[in-house]
């Protein structure tokens, strides 16, 4: 496109209109920027910003940057406040779409924030200009990688309380998890309008277990706007400003990434010392790859283009030639100009989250494959909590094993390729992560698929079999505290303590198998207290246990998408479970179908699928006896030798309706 400066006003004018023909590709290219004897395009999704915006900017020093978050507990209102605190700043116009930052389709369908969600605002306080970064942050337990990262773009913190519930199980995991970042932590409390809203409780509770001076406190109701004005003014007199300097070498640490088809790979930066502009030339510290910058910018919601980003400052960059491969994108990995990675000393990246619930997933059309292998590989990028191999079925094909951080995650996973890339997926039952030590020499095994897992007693007397467990942590009102008691014995889990954390409130701890947690205990909990319970839990270490994997077979042949470890008490009930559900889908052969379900040799439940049964005395007209038994005979021989050599087909229809939940 180098040669439209060359064209005269008139013709620049009609290629301008025939450009409008294909406007996703051709609208974006408005400037650009020279490197050597390169031209470099800079190329804007949702705009530039302004040149009042820009000086605003540029003439705001560091001591007046703010950047926080705001975490909570689920459905404490967090999306809300930043609704409000973005119509206070100007940054949205009043009364627009509810949730702004709530970006994806799957987070507006469910109420929840999957991803952590970023704005940069201006606020002009008592006559002064203040740059303030927002980042909106996921309050369920399956997202705490998000919240992790979240904080290492920040310095300060809104601990949000609803005051109707009070401080919940995910709110006191949140509070130390920011408390351990070093984060200044400003309370509020939320939902005051609200007729059951106790928000003396809520104070009192947050003075107690977390030390946090009620005095300071901003009490706001986020839906109506009662007192959201007060929020902004208590961040920028209590919270810290960040620490760095534009004037030393560029250091900026990679935070979230996402994929555009024209862009490639897009970055999520903060600079904490330095400053970074089009044209420049970085590289990274993971991978030792270059890159030019083709273009930066802040989150004003959308994308909008600066001419920098500078010390302090959290925006977006992305490069031209554009970063194609979506695996060269590090969450955590440190990034400098070309030169100085010698002299500039890293940031410390993240730490790896580890999945804790696996599933199998295979396309429904096979023909989908390496498109939905680039979807998937594209959703992984966004999400680093997420673990990738790929792997072959005899039943389902070619597939993928993937690896999440909770079930609710694996399933917003699921909704994010069906809504965002169009793909379909066979999911298998969620599995967890079992441990096998050998006993000839004590090595360790860590086993995530259930097709690998020892299968019969020979080999378990050769192997210790060890579970994974979780110290869960409950918060429940009294009244359903009986209930919660049975439905945590009743998962094989043993109580830690039992605090009363006001006279309502009962925080209850239990370490759990994970495999129990995994089978919608979240859901039976919420139904036992009517949605009044919450749960946290981290991770507790393996315990050895007697688990075994169940197998289903079908005339005595294993069906390896169909199996699954658990405790021995469990392998009954759901042998009969399988055997009931998958007759279902079974097609009548010529001749007997045995369906089973079983551990090693030792056959737990049975079905049969019935032969069809072709009247080969149709024929007869009367006669002897003798000659219909002598067909009935020959019919009953034919049987046998067929069922001998025939094989059943199980039709991929049949694989999803069974595992259809």
């Amino acid at each position: 496109m180098w040669y439209l400066s060359l064209l005269s006003p008139q013709r620049l004018s009609l290629s301008n209109r025939l450009f409008r023909i294909r406007p996703p590709i051709y609208s974006c290219l408005k400037a650009r920027t020279f490197v050597g004897s390169q031209s470099r395009y800079v190329v804007h999704t949702h705009g530039k910003a302004s040149a009042e915006l820009e000086r605003r900017i540029d003439e705001i020093p560091l001591e007046r940057f703010r950047n926080f978050c705001i975490v909570a507990h689920v459905d404490h209102g967090k999306s809300t406040l930043s609704d409000r605190l973005l119509e206070l700043t100007g940054t949205i116009e009043p009364g627009g779409n509810k949730q702004i930052l709530d970006k994806l389709d799957v987070e507006r369908e469910r109420g929840i924030t999957v991803k952590a969600q970023t704005c940069t605002m201006l606020y002009n306080y008592k006559g002064e200009d203040y740059l303030l970064h927002l980042v909106d942050t996921p309050g369920h337990v399956d997202f705490r990688a998000e919240v992790s990262s979240s904080y290492r773009s920040t310095d300060s913190a809104l601990l949000l309380v609803d005051a109707s519930q009070g401080v919940q199980a995910q709110t006191v995991a949140n509070f130390f998890l920011a408390f351990a970042q070093g984060l200044e932590l400003l309370p509020v409390v939320n939902k005051i309008d609200l007729t059951s809203a106790d928000p003396d409780r809520a104070l009192e509770q947050m003075r107690t277990h977390f030390e946090l001076d009620p005095k300071k406190a901003v009490l706001v109701s986020a839906k109506t706007g009662l007192n959201v004005e007060a929020v902004l003014p208590a961040v920028i007199e209590q919270a810290p400003p960040p620490k760095g300097s534009h004037k030393d070498l560029l250091k900026m640490l990679l935070i979230d990434s996402w994929y555009d088809n024209y862009k490639g790979v897009i970055l999520l930066v903060r600079i904490f010392d330095g400053i970074l502009k089009p044209g420049d030339q970085i590289i990274s510290f993971a991978t030792r790859k270059k890159y030019f910058v083709g273009e930066v910018g802040i989150m004003n919601p959308l994308e909008t283009a600066t001419s920098s980003l500078r010390a302090g400052q959290v925006g977006y960059c992305y490069f031209n030639p554009g970063m194609k491969k979506t695996s060269e994108a590090k969450i955590g990995d440190t990034l400098t100009h070309v030169g100085f990675e010698n002299e500039v000393v890293p940031c410390e990246g993240f730490e790896e989250p580890q999945p804790m619930v696996f599933v199998g997933a295979f396309p429904i059309d096979q023909g989908e494959f390496t498109r939905l292998d680039d979807s998937i590989q594209q959703l992984v990028t966004n999400d680093r909590s997420v673990t990738l191999q790929k792997e072959a079925s005899e039943a389902l094909g070619q597939g993928w094993r993937l690896g999440f951080l909770g079930t609710l995650h694996a399933s917003v996973f699921e909704d994010r390729l069906r809504q965002e890339h169009g793909g379909s997926l066979i999911i298998t039952a969620p599995t967890v992560p079992y441990k096998i030590k050998h006993n000839r020499d004590g090595t360790e095994e860590i086993i995530s698929n259930p097709a690998l897992f020892p299968s019969g007693d020979h080999e378990f007397k050769q192997v210790e079999r060890l579970e994974p467990y979780v110290l869960a942590t409950i918060t429940v009102p009294e009244e359903y505290l009986g209930k919660v008691i049975e439905l945590c014995e009743g998962n094989r889990g043993t109580q830690v303590e039992i605090t009363f954390w006001t006279a309502t409130q009962v925080i209850l701890k239990y370490r759990l198998p994970l495999a129990q947690l995994v089978n919608d205990f979240f859901g039976k909990l919420k139904g036992i207290s009517k949605g009044y319970a919450s749960l946290d839990y981290e991770e507790a270490g393996y315990e050895k246990s007697d688990i075994v994997k169940l197998q289903l077979l079908v005339n005595k042949v294993p069906v390896d998408a169909i199996s699954q470890v658990m405790h021995r008490s469990q392998v009954a009930r759901t042998g009969r479970h399988w055997v009931t559900k998958f007759k279902e889908f079974v097609q009548r052969e010529l001749f007997e179908v045995v369906i089973q379900a079983a551990v090693g040799n030792q056959i737990v439940a049975r079905e049969t699928v019935k032969a069809v049964r072709k009247d080969v005395t149709a024929k007869l007209y009367g006669g002897d006896r003798t000659r219909r038994m002598k067909l009935l005979e020959k019919q009953k021989v034919g049987r046998k030798k067929l069922q001998a050599i025939g094989n059943v087909t199980i039709e991929q229809k049949a694989m999803q309706g069974f595992l259809a939940k």
